[in-house]
C-alpha cells in the first residue's frame, strides 16, 4: 500500500512539474501567468501529508482487522472446547441414568426377595408354633399312653428337631438383616446419585 501512495505521489509531482516547466504563453495578461514555485510546493506538501493519512489509516485499519481476527480464532478455538465439554457432559448424564436405572432394579429385585424371605419365615414360625402345640398334644398322649422310655426318646428326638428349626430361623433372619443392610445401601448410593 506505501508503494502504490508512492507512485501516485510521483506521478502527481511529475505532473505538476511538466505544467510548471512547459511554455508559458506571453500574451501580457495577469491571468496567464504560472503558477508560482510556492503554491506548487505547499500543494506537493498537501499531497504527501494527505498520503501519509491515508497510509496511517491504512496501517492502523489492518492491525485492527488483524486483531479481530485474532480475537475470532480465540472464540473459534473456545466454542469448540465447549462443544466438546458439552458432548462428555451429556455422555456422563447418560452414565449417570443407567446407572440409576440398574440401581433401581437391584433394589427392586432385592426388595422382592425380601419379601418372599419374610413370608417364608412367616410361614415357618407358623410351623414351628403348630409343631409346638403338636408336641404339646403328644407329650399329654404320652403321658397317659406310653412308657417313660419312649417318652424320653420322642421328646429327644422332638427336641433335636426344634432346636435345627431354630438354627433355621436364626439363619434365615441373618439373611433378611443382611439384604436390608444392602437394600438401605444401594437406596443411599442412588440418593446420592440422583
Amino acid at each position: 500500500m506505501k508503494m502504490t501512495w508512492g507512485l501516485c505521489l510521483l506521478c502527481l509531482a511529475g505532473g505538476l512539474r511538466a505544467v510548471h516547466a512547459g511554455p508559458v504563453r506571453k500574451t501580457g495578461k495577469m491571468a496567464d501567468k504560472a503558477v508560482p514555485q510556492e503554491e506548487v510546493n505547499v500543494l506537493m506538501f498537501g499531497v504527501i501529508q494527505f498520503s501519509e493519512s491515508l497510509n496511517y489509516i491504512y496501517e492502523t485499519t489492518e492491525a485492527k482487522i488483524a486483531k479481530i481476527s485474532q480475537t475470532l480464532r480465540s472464540h473459534e478455538g473456545t466454542l469448540q472446547r465447549l462443544g466438546r465439554q458439552t458432548e462428555q457432559a451429556a455422555e456422563v448424564e447418560k452414565q449417570i441414568k443407567e446407572v440409576i436405572q440398574l440401581l433401581q432394579a437391584q433394589m427392586a429385585k432385592q426388595q422382592a426377595q425380601t419379601k418372599t424371605t419374610k413370608d417364608w419365615l412367616a410361614s415357618m414360625e407358623q410351623e414351628v408354633v403348630e409343631l409346638k402345640t403338636k408336641v404339646k398334644k403328644l407329650e399329654m398322649y404320652l403321658n397317659t399312653n406310653i412308657s417313660i422310655k419312649e417318652l424320653q426318646e420322642r421328646a429327644k428326638e422332638q427336641s433335636n428337631i426344634l432346636q435345627g428349626l431354630q438354627h433355621l430361623t436364626q439363619l434365615q433372619k441373618e439373611n433378611v438383616e443382611s439384604q436390608n443392610e444392602q437394600l438401605s445401601k444401594l437406596q443411599t448410593m442412588s440418593e446420592t446419585m440422583t
